[in-house]
């Protein structure tokens, strides 16, 4: 049976300022309990522009213009020290502005529910004619604008969601139905803006890598969004009408749910899809959530900090049958935490990280660098979350410590020799493990990363259905088959190979 390996990984992360003041659930919350609070009114002098949010170091390094390790030396606060000649278009994909997001909600509108201003759609439609990944088919889909008057009409009327661009009113999108509640304006907002995003990073996927959107047999979407009607909430399926954004036309698909844990879910199923022959290309991706934008919103605001959390992310990988070059994914060393394993941070770590390496005689310092929850610390750590990836790497040092793998003296040094610093938005699943895929499978490509453990946990207790935690882990290895590797290609002509590839993209994006 072949062998699944990572053949691709793209990145996209989105700027929504507006989104964050009209459709994040804490500043939504504060707008319901409390309209006049100072909260929601000092609000506006904490956004971002976009050229900051483009100079952020942590976003610089999802998209990958920067490594993970490089923030280490970065100065700090990052968000007070921008990366000098940022770039919006990286090694894994993009940081697109939000004005561009709007028209990308009417190109993903099936049902004409989206509704752009005149000049704004006027606007839109020059600018993303200029885009490198958008295509005929894509700008046929823009359609035609509506005037202020019947989007005031929308608005005012009908309860439509409106869509603002630089505090201007700018369009809005109209509720699917006159009563059901599982397709209300403001949920064919969050789930357009998920399927939008999750077609953005689709189309760096396809690009970066040199796949072809026909190629693609299977794609599994693993966002936190669900769409449904009355009759079946979360029926789906995101993932047809992703691929029918990119014209996969010989894809099928099916949408997964697992909280924070549902893309490594997500990658272990297709992992064992292509190694059992079902499929031969399969693709894992997710959209990010307008709720989470803001989400401790509160806690800067009071601290005079930035609002961070104004990005959505988005990503896409590729799992494939063995070419003898790329990762491949272990699907013998795969992590539960299983229904009887407790939610104590020991037990989950054993069930996670020990036994599944325990079961192919690895013992946890074998184990170059470990990916677990990689949100950005200087987010959480104002809200009184702390640091979490550095939290993570403290339990799996300490429980290497207890089995006698490392000295206790190593515990605290864990994190510098097995880990990286946090640099993804708090999108839920966004952060959870999958975050430095891409890193990862640049640097086995050139043989500087010989495995990584891949971590994503779930708070299955949200939902209300139970009181149980999950986490699914797997460990993605370099590849040692018949292709570069074997074939006796260098470290650095695989260097040279990578930095072709991109001066290549880089001048497909200038022409």
């Amino acid at each position: 049976m072949p062998l699944p390996v990572l053949k691709g990984a793209a990145y996209a992360l989105i700027h929504a300022p507006q989104m964050l003041i009209h459709m994040g659930t804490t500043q939504s919350g504060e707008r319901y309990a409390n309209p006049d609070s100072d909260y929601l009114k000092k609000l506006p002098q904490h956004l971002r522009e976009f050229d900051a949010c483009l100079a952020y170091p942590p976003n610089q390094v999802f998209i990958g213009n920067a490594t993970p390790f490089s923030l280490n030396e970065a100065a700090k606060p990052w968000y007070e020290n921008p990366l000098p000649g940022a770039s919006r278009f990286g090694a894994f994909g993009e940081i697109m502005p939000e004005d561009e997001l709007l028209g990308w909600l009417k190109i993903s509108d099936a049902f004409d529910l989206v509704m752009l201003e005149e000049s704004f759609h006027t606007a839109i439609t020059a600018k993303l004619q200029q885009h490198p990944l958008i295509n005929d088919f894509d700008l046929g889909r823009l359609g035609k604008s509506a005037t202020q008057a019947e989007i005031n009409h929308q608005i005012n009327e009908v309860h439509a969601e409106p869509l603002y661009y630089q505090f201007n009113l700018v369009g809005c999108v109209k509720r699917a139905h006159e009563y059901d509640q599982a397709l209300t304006a403001h949920v064919m907002t969050e789930n357009l803006v998920a399927k939008a995003t999750a077609t953005i990073a689709l189309k760096n996927l396809l690009a970066k890598n040199n796949i072809a959107p026909q190629e693609i047999d299977y794609l599994i979407e693993c966002s936190e969004e669900a769409c449904g009607d009355m009759n079946q909430r979360g029926g789906g399926n995101f993932a047809k009408a992703i691929g029918e954004m990119v014209q996969a036309v010989r894809a099928t698909g099916i949408d997964m749910r697992g909280f924070c844990a549902a893309p490594v879910h997500a990658l272990v199923t297709a992992a064992a899809l292509v190694q059992a022959g079902v499929y031969q290309n399969v693709v894992v991706l997710a959209g990010g959530a307008t709720a989470k934008l803001g989400m401790n919103g509160r806690d800067h605001v009071k601290k005079d900090l930035p609002l961070l959390e104004d990005v959505i992310g988005a990503f896409a990988f590729l799992v494939s049958a063995d070419d003898g070059l790329n990762p491949i994914i272990r699907t013998d060393i795969v992590g539960r935490h299983l229904i009887g394993s407790g939610s104590a941070p020991q037990a989950v770590m054993q069930a996670l990280v020990l036994d599944p390496l325990q079961s192919v005689g690895l013992t946890i310092p074998q184990v170059q660098m470990y990916s677990a929850e990689m949100q950005n610390p200087e987010i959480t750590v104002p809200a009184g979350a702390g640091d979490v990836p550095l939290a993570n790497y403290k339990m799996i040092a300490a429980l290497a410590a207890m089995k006698g793998m490392i000295d206790r003296s190593e515990v605290n040094s864990f994190g510098e020799k097995h880990g990286m610093p946090g640099f993804a938005p708090t999108q839920g699943h966004i952060p959870s493990g999958v975050p430095f895929l891409g890193h990862a499978r640049t640097m086995m490509l050139a043989k500087e990363l010989n495995n990584t453990m891949i971590i994503g946990k779930g708070s299955l207790f949200l939902g209300r259905m139970t009181n149980l935690f999950d986490g699914v882990s797997f460990v993605m290895e370099h590849n040692h088959g018949q292709g570069a590797a074997q074939e006796g290609v260098s470290k650095d002509e695989v260097r040279v190979l990578i930095a072709e590839a991109l001066r290549s993209f880089a001048a497909t994006l200038l022409a």
